[in-house]
């Protein structure tokens, strides 16, 4: 802010040291009489309006000044003149020549005579107009982000990167008292009715959804049932995500919670309906072929007979496997598989499924090759394990066409062991690798190709992995081929 003191009384090296002052410096500046008319105005401030300066020194600082802000900068004006303040700032509109905006950051303080009667006004204006439309965009995303963070139809939380909770919106506030029906502290980790999918095992602090996100974990689709009463709880989906700052601070961490109460007991009645139409259907089946096997022992039948029966014998064990892998899902969706691991050679194991899958590989014309060790010996239950080396190979020989090959590698990797399946078939779409694992997912080229299948075989194959403590992964290309690559614990060392 300028002084006070009359800076142009008299004459002399120091009046003009302060024109000189003012007609160089890079901040508009003008001389104002005390009825608003500028009658000295400096280069930067005409060439930020648009004016010649003698042009501009014609001007009434209420001709510059945009109508919406005329009377507030009048009212400080008149302030200044009664004496109730010797001097005042305002951001304000003023109207460029060429009849756009200009955004000025106005300094003024009144100069007085020796005895105190007003002089002039000196201004000062800086502009601010790229500042000024930064901030109103600013402005405008915080409230479009504002108002998208309350209006989503999805809890949304924000915790420092202390765990305690620095915000939630309003649909998360309003579904936070069905776990914590007491309150909650606002801090990461705090113990409530969350219970995992089972419906019955309460979770650890370790892995509370926010306790998880405030260690740097990110996930997706963690799912789970919140409240006391299991007639009214309800399931949520919740997935996170790490906060940085420009400079690679962490912030802390972001949750969305959804709830999806009427999906999850949908899959829950879906797949109590599957377990128990399977369960009903197994026992008259076995019977259907157990009556099969015996006409097919009966020295009376033609050769026409006996060759419609090998069909109707080959279709019923087709619905049997279709059954066992249905009862299977289920025993997975309901945690009621289990496992009678034990020491055995993998590489026994795989030379089995593979010597079954040549029956078809050769009739497809696709060459199946092994590489592996004489031995490998794991923990593990080996009917499950079949199943799983059963499936990659019945799925490599089923999409690879005539020509191709499939290779099943086996080898020690660190502490475990890794088996790959790789073919040359027909691949995996980018956008679908990651829903391979789903139940009754098919790919599109699958079903382009009427490709037989019910889409539960990967997720069998998954299932049984995850249940050994071991991982399963893909890497495909489309047109090109996939390798599906299991990852097993290796044995205890005393095995």
């Amino acid at each position: 802010m300028l002084g006070t003191e009359a800076p142009m009384e008299g004459a002399g090296e120091n009046a003009d040291l302060w024109r000189l002052m003012l007609q160089h410096s890079p901040i508009g500046m003008a001389v104002v009489d005390l009825g608003g008319r500028l009658v000295m105005v400096n280069r930067a401030l005409a060439e930020m309006l648009g004016y010649d300066e003698a042009g501009l020194s014609r001007q009434g600082f209420q001709e510059l000044t945009h109508a919406d802000d005329l009377d507030a900068d009048l009212a400080l004006f008149h302030q200044a003149l009664a004496g109730e303040i010797d001097s005042y700032r305002i951001r304000k509109r003023y109207l460029h020549s060429a009849g756009h905006v200009v955004w000025g950051d106005l300094s003024v303080a009144l100069v007085r005579t020796a005895d105190g009667e007003p002089l002039h006004f000196i201004s000062q204006i800086l502009d601010v107009t790229a500042q000024q439309e930064y901030e109103e965009r600013l402005e405008a995303a915080r409230a479009e982000l504002e108002a998208i963070f309350e209006t989503v139809n999805v809890g949304l939380l924000l915790i420092g990167p202390d765990g305690t909770y620095r915000r939630m919106n309003k649909r998360h506030a309003q579904s936070i008292h069905v776990p914590f029906p007491d309150g909650h502290d606002g801090a990461a980790g705090q113990l409530g009715h969350v219970y995992h999918l089972d419906g019955k095992t309460l979770m650890t602090r370790e892995e509370m959804p926010s306790y998880r996100a405030t260690q740097g974990e990110e996930f997706d689709d963690y799912t789970y049932w919140v409240g006391a009463d299991p007639a009214t709880r309800q399931a949520y989906s919740t997935s996170a995500r790490q906060m940085w700052g420009p400079d690679g601070e962490r912030l802390g961490a972001a949750l969305a919670y959804q709830q999806i109460t009427e999906l999850v007991r949908a899959i829950q009645v879906k797949d109590e309906f599957v377990a128990s139409v399977s369960h009903e259907l197994r026992t008259p089946l076995t019977s259907v072929l157990g009556h099969l096997e015996l006409l097919g022992e009966h020295p009376e039948l033609t050769e026409q007979v006996a060759a419609r029966l090998r069909v109707v014998q080959r279709n019923a064990l087709r619905l049997q496997g279709l059954l066992s892998d249905l009862l299977l899902i289920g025993q997975v969706a309901d945690g009621t598989l289990e496992l009678q691991p034990a020491p055995l050679d993998l590489t026994a194991v795989v030379t089995e499924a593979v010597e079954a899958a040549r029956v078809s590989a050769d009739r497809g014309g696709v060459a199946v090759r092994v590489d592996m060790p004489e031995r490998v010996p794991v923990v593990a239950d080996g009917q499950r394990l079949r199943q799983v080396v059963d499936n990659l190979l019945s799925n490599a020989v089923k999409y690879s066409r005539a020509g191709g090959s499939v290779e099943v590698t086996v080898r020690q990797a660190g502490e475990g062991v890794e088996l790959d399946v790789t073919d040359t078939g027909i691949g995996i779409a980018e956008d679908e690798v990651d829903q391979v694992f789903g139940r009754f997912f098919r790919g599109g080229e699958a079903v382009a190709r009427h490709l037989p299948g019910t889409g539960l075989g990967l997720s069998i194959v998954a299932s049984i992995v995850g249940a050994h403590g071991g991982s399963v992964e893909v890497e495909s290309e489309l047109g090109r081929g996939t390798t599906f690559r299991v990852t097993l614990p290796g044995p205890p060392a005393s095995t």
